[in-house]
């Protein structure tokens, strides 16, 4: 089953993620603090999925805000959301690696979980050229992926939510993982690449991306306001996210 697939089938139970205590209490408020300010900015969402980030970087003062999903179903419950409650984000069934975004060059591109489906390196390095291609000199590219060197002995996320485990095979950028959200009696599976470090770094300066720089995740005061700080000790010991953020 290809991306597409996948995220077709889950269609609008997507949104669900979001409201799990990993996604809640740390995902999203450590990407939108990393992304920052966005006031009169143009902004590509790229692997939007629902619209979840797009919607909030519409809020957050973003001129213009353009997300594409390769997954129709996806797409279709971005457009519903977007209709019943009019913000003004544009969205687009697409495949990132060959977008013809239309509004461009952006001033900046936010990708979470995408460049992990790149099965090989030169897939990655084509998405990173893609995204390098749809911004504007000097503007910037903001990343949430899967920690490369998450430890997969150390302590689970199990509790925020989510689990990820490898599957025993090897792509071409690293380990495959299958990653559940644990969304009560119903959970949903996916696989994808767990990318090295390295594979990162080399391919998003090979297009011509700068600063590129790591920065971890934390967790938020509402999430230790609602759990206590005890709860969180295993995901500080062994993080599931990082981000990052270069320059084109």
């Amino acid at each position: 089953m290809n991306t597409q697939q996948i995220y077709d089938e889950i269609g609008e139970a997507f949104e669900g993620f979001k409201a799990l205590p990993l996604a809640r209490y740390v995902e999203a408020p450590s990407f939108l603090d990393l992304v920052g300010d966005v006031t009169g900015k143009k902004v590509i969402d790229l692997a939007c999925g629902t619209g979840f980030y797009s919607r909030e970087l519409k809020r957050r003062g973003a001129a213009d805000v353009y997300g594409i999903d390769i997954s129709g179903e996806m797409i279709g419950v971005a457009r519903g959301i977007e209709e019943g409650a009019p913000l003004g984000v544009r969205y687009e069934v697409g495949d990132v690696a060959g977008m013809a975004p239309t509004g461009g060059p952006f001033d900046v591109a936010t990708a979470v979980m995408l460049l992990n489906y790149a099965s090989t390196v030169d897939e990655f390095e084509g998405l990173c050229r893609a995204v390098h291609q749809s911004l504007r000199s000097g503007g910037e590219l903001f990343m949430l992926h899967q920690t490369p060197d998450y430890d997969f002995a150390g302590p689970s996320p199990r509790p925020y939510g989510f689990l990820t485990e490898r599957t025993g095979e090897e792509g071409g950028t690293g380990p495959r993982v299958r990653t559940t959200a644990l969304l009560g009696d119903a959970p949903i599976s996916f696989v994808s690449g767990l990318a090295r470090r390295d594979v990162f770094e080399t391919c998003l300066a090979r297009v011509g991306f700068s600063e590129i720089t790591w920065v971890p995740t934390e967790v938020s005061a509402a999430g230790i306001a609602a759990y206590g700080e005890e709860f969180w000790a295993d995901y500080r010991t062994n993080p599931a996210f990082e981000m990052l953020r270069c320059r084109a």
